[in-house]
This record gives structure tokens, sequence and C-alpha cells, in this order.
């Protein structure tokens, strides 16, 4: 299901999907139905390979030539023949270097000098290393001899002529452009970079550096969101801060959309706040407003607001983050194009300190994660878990996962982490 007619007709009639509930939607639900509407950019342009890092491949990419393209020695040493590795004493008849070939054949009895990387004289399969020799003149005795063919590497053991080396859909890491590189590759085909517009929404919100009047608070929210965004490779277009106007916010909305290939907003889709949004996006979008068992982030939406995709996030700076990580990274990698977006990893660690929770729903608590005296990784809470308490994601290395089957928990127990570092 990904047409933008079985997104209205969900958001008009709920029932016409099983399990679907948008006021009750557990977290794993709630990305199914979001990965079911996602339809990736189609745009593709041509890449100078350095400028490819952090884009998503258009085309495969196949080898055109072995890698490496001839054998070559893995370690400095001597090249010589398998057949004469008993001889044990033999005659030193030249060199080879990388880059500098050793041109002639070698005989029986005899071997050449040859240092890591250089091309396998002609008559030679076998390298024994420098180590395990000892020279006398223009001769060498084998003190301990290797097996036959050892010490080589052969042409096209990295990569075969014609083999496929990344393919349609990849996100190309830097170890990618080495790679390619390799190739004699210089230039790729990659899908247009995504655009995300987004803008915060409230009366209460000021700019930094701006004096902070009773009931005010500078929004921080447009400053996470754009390192979250810059960190994944995005175009990013800020908004700006829009006040609770209906006019102003309509005209950003609309704006924003048509801009942009996504847009984001946080605040104004929890109960009690203004309903502006809702109302925007009952009459310009199709949208799903959920009400998600989490914490912190239970209020969120999705849909699309013209052609663009919409996620409506809560107002709060932790919540904010913790959805952005749970469900729109994902979102965002695969309408970039990535064919098989790598989830944050998740592993079990055991939780040092006690652990209070509300089972039916599940949280993402900020935790740290550090080596015991003993060098076993273990986890603890930053402390106080509020979802307007910013400093917590700072201190933060990775989310403390409870899913909604967990209570309370004593120090000790066995507890899910995400790690953070390098992502955020």
């Amino acid at each position: 299901m990904t047409s933008d007619t079985s997104l209205q007709t969900l958001a008009n009639n709920p029932s016409c999907m099983d399990d679907y509930d948008p006021n009750a939607m557990h977290v794993a639900k709630a990305r199914e139905y979001i990965q079911q509407f996602l339809n990736p950019v189609s745009e593709t342009e041509t890449l100078a390979l350095r400028d490819s890092l952090g884009r998503v491949l258009a085309a495969d990419i196949m080898s055109p030539a072995n890698v490496p393209n001839y054998d070559n020695s893995a370690m400095d040493g001597y090249a010589l023949k398998a057949s004469d590795l008993k001889t044990q004493r033999l005659k030193v008849v030249g060199t080879a270097f990388a880059g500098k070939a050793f041109d002639d054949t070698v005989s029986d009895g005899q071997c050449v000098r040859i240092m890591t990387g250089a091309a396998m004289p002609a008559g030679t399969d076998t390298v024994v290393v420098q180590e395990k020799t000892v020279t006398d003149g223009e001769f060498i005795n084998i003190s301990e001899a290797p097996k036959p063919q050892a010490n080589v590497r052969y042409a096209g053991e990295d990569l075969k002529l014609g083999q496929s080396v990344l393919t349609k859909g990849h996100l190309m890491r830097p170890a990618d452009l080495g790679l390619i590189a390799s190739l004699g590759i210089a230039e790729v085909q990659a899908y247009r970079k995504l655009k995300v517009a987004f803008f915060s929404t409230g009366d209460e919100l000021v700019g930094v550096g701006q004096p902070l009047k009773t009931g005010q608070v500078y929004d921080s929210n447009r400053y996470t969101l754009f390192g979250m965004l810059t960190r994944l490779g995005i175009e990013v277009i800020d908004m700006g801060a829009i006040a609770d106007n209906p006019t102003l916010l309509e005209e950003t909305l609309l704006s924003a959309s048509t801009q942009a290939d996504v847009v984001i907003t946080s605040g104004g889709v929890s109960v009690g706040e203004a309903d502006y949004m809702k109302l925007l996006l009952a009459k310009h979008g199709q949208v799903m407003f959920w009400k998600v068992a989490m914490k912190p982030g239970r209020p969120l939406a999705y849909g699309k607001v013209g052609n663009a995709h919409y996620f409506g996030l809560p107002g709060n700076p932790v919540a904010v983050m913790v959805t952005f990580y749970q469900f729109v990274r994902d979102a965002l990698l695969r309408l970039m194009g990535q064919s098989n977006p790598i989830p944050l990893a998740m592993f079990q660690v055991q939780c040092s300190q006690a652990i209070k929770k509300l089972s039916g729903r599940t949280e993402f608590q900020r935790g740290i994660l550090f080596t015991d005296t003993d060098g076993t990784w273990r986890v603890k809470p930053t402390g106080a878990q509020g979802s307007a308490l910013l400093s917590s994601m700072s201190l933060a290395n990775c989310f403390i996962v409870l899913d909604d089957a967990v209570g309370n928990l004593d120090a000790g127990a066995m507890v899910q982490v995400q790690v953070l570092d390098g992502i955020i």
C-alpha cells in the first residue's frame, strides 16, 4: 500500500485495516504503517567520487578490472618457485619494488628480493618472508620454509572483472570511496539529496540571542533537528519558529510542502495544545494521528501534505529526538533511496541501577554505557527522565529501551540498549 488514495482512505476510515488504531499504536506497529507509504526519490545525478560520501547509489557499480590486477607479494621477502623450497640455499638475481617490476624470468635455484605490493616475477609463485632467511653474499639460506604459494596476493583476489561491487540503494561510506577508487572509477550515479523543511510552532518560542520574557523559552528544537538532519546528509530548509497564528501556520505549511520532499514540525500535535495544525492538516493533507504507546513522544503524526511526506513531532525537546530516531530517521533513509537502512544497534547489557517504569508502553530512557572495573559493559540512566530535560540527551550515549511488557526493574537486570554515539 503506497498510494495517496490508500493513505486518505486510512485517515478517513481507520477500520479499513486490521489492527489499525490511531489512538493506541504500539511502537513496532507505528513503524510498520509508516513504511507502507514511503516513496523514495527517483531523480539522479552524476557525482565526483569524493562528493558521493553519504549519498545513495542510483546504479550498481561493476568492477571494470581484477583487483588487484596482477599477482603481487603480500610481504617483504624473497620470491621463488615452490619447487625450490627444499633447496634452502638460493641465489638472489635481482630486486622487485612496488611500481618497478623485475623484468627477467627466475630460473631454478634462483630468487628475487621483493617488496610488499611488487609484482611477482615470471617463474615465481611463493614468497618467503625476510625474517625466515639468512643472507650470505649473493645467496640466501631459508631457515623456515613457508607453504607453497604462501604470501602471494593473486589477481582478482579482492574483486574479479565484472563482479558486482556495490548495488543500487547503497549508502556511501568512507570505505566505499577507497573501494571505488581502487577500480579507477572517478564518478558515480546517485539519487539527488532529499529536501526536508522544518519549523517549530508556539507563541512561547523565542530565537536564540533574544531576551526571554516570563513564559517564554528558546526554540532549541530547530537546532537539534538541524543537527540530526545534517548528519544524514539531507538538504535542510529551516522555516523558523511560527507563532500560533492560523494564517501564518497555513502559509508556512504550504510553502514548506512545495519546497521539500518531507516536512517536519515540532509542537502542535499534543492534546491540550492549540488545534491549528490539526485543522490545517485535515484541510490540506492526508494524515494519521497517533497516540503511540511510548514515553517520551506519545503524540506523533505522519501523512502527506501535497506531495510532501509529513511528520508532526511533539514539542518537548527530548521527545523530538526520541521520535526522530525511532520513526523519522529510518523513513528518511528509505526516502533517500537506501534499500535496507541499518537500524540503530540494539544489544543487552546489565543495568547498574534500579529503574521505575509502568508496563503497557515502550520507554526510551537516556542511558550511559560504561565499562565496569572488571571490564564488563554496563549501563545506567542519566538521571531524571523528563521529556523537557534536553541535558539528558547530551549526557547520554544510548537509549535504554524498555518494551511495553516491562515494569519496574531491580539493579542488575538485563536491559536492551541502542547505541547513539556516532549517530547523533
